[in-house]
């Protein structure tokens, strides 16, 4: 593990996709509804896979798969609904908006987006952004930030839960 760079980030290494799935359903665990989490990331970092980990998180009993091509699946049937959204065919925020962007990232269930730099400036002013980086052909770094309130908290707690600190 690596250290802990601040009070609202954490980074760490993931050695399998397992580990990054583990380390979503411990997020997953906290959100209460309302969470934006915006994941940045090349192809293959493991975006999809600690999505999948959110959903167990939160008790869907449905399989997370990517929404590349349908752009947003609705996670449902656990204690909250996940929203799985996928902007790589998305050029701008424009674009994203077209298909109503805007609801998910301010409904009450929670809304997980990967490639989320492609529309920065709709991301609301309190959410929570996991950047994820090839280390090498299994191990994956992970950075997880705060922002704001809401997500400020969770990044603690989950410190707490999975570091002890």
């Amino acid at each position: 593990m690596a250290p802990i760079l601040d009070e609202h980030t954490v980074d760490f290494i993931s050695h399998s996709a397992e580990q990054t799935r583990r380390v979503g359903a411990r997020l997953g665990r906290l959100f209460t509804g309302g969470e934006v989490v915006c994941l940045v990331g090349d192809l293959g970092t493991g975006k999809t896979c600690l999505v999948q980990g959110m959903g167990r998180g939160v008790g869907s009993v449905d399989r997370v798969t990517s929404p590349t091509f349908t752009l947003v699946n609705e996670y449902r049937g656990g204690r909250l609904v996940l929203y799985h959204v996928d902007l790589y065919r998305i050029v701008d925020a424009k674009t994203a908006l077209t298909f109503g962007l805007d609801e998910y990232l301010y409904g009450d269930g929670v809304c997980a987006i990967e490639w989320a730099e492609r529309v920065a400036e709709l991301w609301p002013d309190d959410y929570l952004r996991i950047t994820l980086r090839h280390i090498d052909d299994m191990k994956r770094g992970v950075t997880l930030r705060g922002f704001g309130t809401q997500h400020e908290q969770m990044v603690r707690r989950l410190k707490h839960m999975a570091f002890g600190v």
